[in-house]
């Protein structure tokens, strides 16, 4: 599918694609914000836990943690 998606892109962007003269729709620009989309969505899911203990140990390092006094 994302094959597909590209191969269409790639024909619509080319100086001697079928379909050259044609412009960008806005439903193509929002097929690829919600790819776009999806992309951040997946990686801050993957990566946000990383991402977050990696803060705490820089911000416990400088001092700047919690205190339980």
């Amino acid at each position: 599918m994302l094959t597909t998606l590209l191969r269409e892109t790639a024909l619509r962007f080319s100086a001697h694609g079928e379909q050259a003269d044609e412009g960008a729709t806005a439903v193509e620009y929002a097929l690829l914000v919600g790819l776009i989309a999806v992309i951040i969505i997946s990686s801050v899911t993957l990566l946000g836990g990383n991402i977050d203990a990696m803060f705490d140990d820089i911000a416990n390092r400088l001092g700047g943690g919690t205190s339980t006094t």
